[in-house]
């Protein structure tokens, strides 16, 4: 709900998408900045106690700005502060929660675990930006309704939290932090598999995922759409998330799993460029089911295998490592906004949708020696994932 609010008073202040990419520049530096910090404290501490102290800054943060908008107070500039704000809150509660799966569930189930959170953090986003937009379009409720709706759901989820086991680090601290991120960095460079899983999502979360920095501009711009038409746009690719997601979970530890992923990365890719080709709402709706739901389930599946094919006390480390791709996502928002204000949004959809297509191409021709394939077969975790007997459906 809050980005679909965010983007929209964004774009609203200012006109531009460069105004849509600097919000998510803001969001992005400080998670590049901590992230890699997030994953050692996650390794370290109790993850309950990481998350419940971030979940709570951002809560307060959420409140602020609704606040400042309830009284017509707001400026671009508090966006960008609160951008600031929230990214290094998720800078931390990121590698936390997925490193709290594999506390909460077998080695066996880490995979499925993860598809099943995803799905359930899709399923949010199909009600979240239809009512969003809904609410917007209240001007008794507006914007200002939308971020403390989301200030309560924060609070809510803190709350819950409070339930859960404490999440406590599976080994002694008896290195420095420093030394703990060192080894989490030797850890993915001596494991070829892992690193062409992270080098995938990089280039399809931080060149592909911007489009939804700018699903404000495309609405208005592109379809000449209310509010009302952002939140359909919203939804429908939270729908068809929902749908590939499930189909995730059910092949997220079948023996070829591994040959889905890049087949769901370039996928993702045409459906960017579909996007691109298309000025009508209606074909646009049908389009950004099939672009939702690619990014979604690419997501998903990148995010199990790299969890299954970690060992449980580099779990926060490798996922911190994984999540600067939407870091970097952040910080690409800006020139890409700048490039869209220049060329347009639908040439820059297409743009983007090629030099993703090229960058897993590519990937996946380096990625086809014998380091990575050998790499996936004498480690316990990757042979039950990767379907061995009893492993594959």
């Amino acid at each position: 709900m809050q980005v679909i609010a965010r983007g929209y008073l964004a774009y609203d202040l200012t006109g531009k998408n460069s105004a849509l990419g600097g919000v998510m520049l803001a969001f992005g530096v400080p998670q590049l900045l901590l992230g890699l910090w997030g994953g050692v404290l996650a390794d370290r501490l109790p993850k309950r106690h990481l998350l419940v102290v971030c979940q709570t800054i951002i809560a307060a943060n959420s409140a602020w700005v609704a606040t400042m908008i309830e009284m017509g107070a707001i400026e671009y500039w508090m966006l960008i502060v609160a951008g600031v704000v929230q990214g290094a809150g998720f800078a931390f509660i990121g590698p936390a929660r997925q490193a709290f799966i594999s506390d909460l569930v077998g080695k066996d189930s880490i995979g499925n675990a993860v598809v099943l959170q995803q799905l359930s953090m899709n399923s949010t986003r199909v009600i979240g930006p239809s009512i969003a937009g809904a609410m917007i379009a209240v001007p008794l409720i507006g914007v200002a309704g939308v971020y403390y709706v989301t200030t309560i759901g924060f609070v809510l989820a803190t709350v819950t939290m409070l339930r859960l086991p404490k999440g406590n680090p599976l080994r002694a601290n008896q290195a420095s932090p420093l030394a703990d991120l060192a080894e989490g960095l030797r850890y993915v460079k001596n494991r070829p598999s892992i690193l062409l899983l992270i080098l995938t999502s990089f280039s399809v979360v931080m060149i592909g995922f911007p489009y939804q920095s700018f699903l404000p501009s495309i609405a208005k711009d592109v379809y000449h759409v209310d509010a009302g038409g952002l939140g359909a746009l919203s939804s429908v690719a939270a729908i068809g998330a929902v749908f590939t997601t499930v189909l995730v979970a059910t092949y997220a530890e079948h023996r070829r799993a591994w040959s889905f992923q890049p087949m769901l990365a370039l996928a993702f890719a045409v459906s960017l460029i579909g996007l691109g080709l298309t000025s009508n709402f209606i074909v646009g709706l049908i389009t950004m089911v099939f672009v939702g739901g690619l990014a979604s389930a690419f997501q998903s599946l990148n995010n199990s295998l790299t969890m299954a094919f970690t060992e449980g006390q580099y779990h926060g480390r490798v996922q911190s490592i994984s999540m600067l791709s939407w870091s970097l996502f952040g910080l690409v928002a800006l020139p890409i906004g700048i490039v869209a204000d220049h060329i347009g949004i639908q040439e820059t959809l297409m743009l983007q949708g090629g030099v993703v297509l090229l960058l897993v191409l590519a990937l996946q021709v380096m990625g086809r020696t014998e380091s990575v394939i050998a790499d996936r077969r004498p480690r316990p975790v990757a042979h039950e994932v990767a379907g061995a007997p009893g492993g594959g459906r």
